[in-house]
């Protein structure tokens, strides 16, 4: 994979963070974070206080669905222009702005909405959120992998996530503080407000120069050839590619499997509002941010794999510590503890696997082949964790977070086999290496 000449190459690990294009793919990091927080933790936040039914709040998950689907819209967003836009903006930053300002409408719309009296209506809107939300996810992806440079992906990763996490501190933190306030439809209503943090960002930042600006196929079968067939046959030219997919589904089980009930989890303990946005959302993330830094850093030295093996390890291990913490009910001294070890470790691993989904793509095929890559990893997000509402009502806490932290043994175990197999291959090199 080819990119741009970048800065970021002739500096100090450290220091290097702090360039154009990386300040760019922090903010727009911040607006993919913000609207997937408003369809996760914090409407899960909504629902329990709404008195919906665990099982039920569990199977709500699957409004995440367009984050495993994205790969189907992708070639149109990857290689059609968007009518006005794509010739003020350009490809990417046009569709950016497009997405962007349809996902201010659906959170407008989940603000509208009323669980308590009419949950399906909810369900939509949330729906609505996501797939607006996956389709600004496509063009930002793309984006940040066309403007940095193979070696500069694990910080460009590490910056995507500190943007991400600042934008689940507004839909988290930031949320539950001023739900106490505000009421939950008028705190989705200043979340819509938030989202122009990215329209200022698309508009002002650089197209990145990419292959085909601006060609358009002159049919459908030539474009179905080019934008739709010829990325996937691309990919599967690699070796082990098969393996490769199905490592990326279920790496993050674990990490799912467990996110999906920790808002109920937290308030069966009866911790306050205030708690959990103090303790998980801001203080957590402080520890989320520390890992994903210190991630890109060892990523850029060590490589994707060997993090992503260590990281993936104690971020597994770290699910146990909800066992204490059901034992101890709402005691706000572990809580901070746990949440300080999990939220790095699991900083650490996210820095090294976006890097490595990143260096996976061919800058031909940017949109189409990362959309089918993350599509993937929301594949076990969101299916493969539906059942987790049901084995907490019907487990227990305890028992479910053992449970949970047994799932990162198969992605674990896909790592070793896929690091041999990546080993003796040169034509699927060890990504962020």
């Amino acid at each position: 994979m080819s990119g741009l000449p970048d800065d970021a190459d002739q500096k100090p690990i450290w220091s290097s963070y702090f360039t154009p294009s990386l300040i760019t793919v922090l903010f727009l990091g911040f607006a993919s974070g913000l609207p997937l927080a408003l369809t996760a933790a914090t409407l899960g936040y909504w629902l329990a206080d709404a008195n919906i039914d665990k099982t039920a709040i569990g199977l709500f998950g699957a409004v995440a669905t367009p984050y495993a689907l994205k790969f189907l819209w992708a070639p149109m967003m990857d290689s059609l222009p968007v009518p006005m836009l794509t010739r003020a903006f350009g490809r990417r930053r046009g569709w950016i702005l497009a997405t962007q300002l349809a996902l201010i409408c659906a959170i407008l719309f989940l603000a509208a909405a009323r669980p308590d009296i009419n949950p399906w209506m909810t369900a939509l809107a949330a729906l609505l959120v996501a797939f607006t939300s996956a389709s600004q996810d496509i063009v930002i992806d793309a984006y940040r992998v066309e403007r940095l440079t193979p070696k500069t992906q694990g910080q460009g990763a590490a910056m995507a996530q500190l943007g991400y996490q600042l934008g689940m501190i507004a839909a988290g933190f930031g949320a539950l503080h001023l739900a106490g306030r505000l009421g939950w439809q008028g705190t989705y209503v200043a979340m819509a407000g938030f989202m122009g943090v990215g329209i200022l960002t698309t508009i002002v930042c650089k197209e990145p120069e990419t292959r085909g600006e601006g060609q358009v196929a002159r049919n459908f079968p030539e474009w179905l050839r080019e934008s739709v067939i010829a990325p996937f046959k691309d990919f599967m030219s690699h070796s082990s590619w098969w393996l490769v997919l199905l490592f990326i589904v279920v790496y993050k089980l674990a990490d799912a499997f467990l996110g999906r009930m920790t808002s109920p989890f937290f308030h069966d303990m009866n911790f306050s509002k205030d708690d959990i946005a103090n303790i998980v959302k801001f203080y957590g993330t402080i520890a989320t941010l520390a890992g994903v830094f210190m991630g890109g850093a060892l990523t850029r030295h060590y490589g994707a794999l060997r993090i992503m093996f260590i990281a993936g390890l104690l971020h597994g291990l770290t699910n146990l510590l909800y066992v204490e913490q059901a034992r101890l009910g709402a005691n706000t001294d572990f809580l901070a503890f746990s949440i300080a070890v999990e939220n790095f470790s699991g900083g650490v691993s996210s820095a090294a696997f976006v890097a490595y989904l990143s260096n996976l793509c061919n800058v031909h095929y940017t949109g189409t082949q990362y959309a089918l890559l993350s599509s993937l990893a929301a594949f076990g997000r969101t299916w493969l964790a539906t059942p987790a509402g049901w084995v907490a009502k019907h487990l227990g806490w305890e028992w479910f977070f053992t449970l949970s932290a047994l799932l990162a043994l198969p992605g674990l175990l896909l790592l070793v086999v896929l690091n041999k197999r990546l080993a003796m291959a040169t034509s699927l090199p060890e990504a962020g290496t």
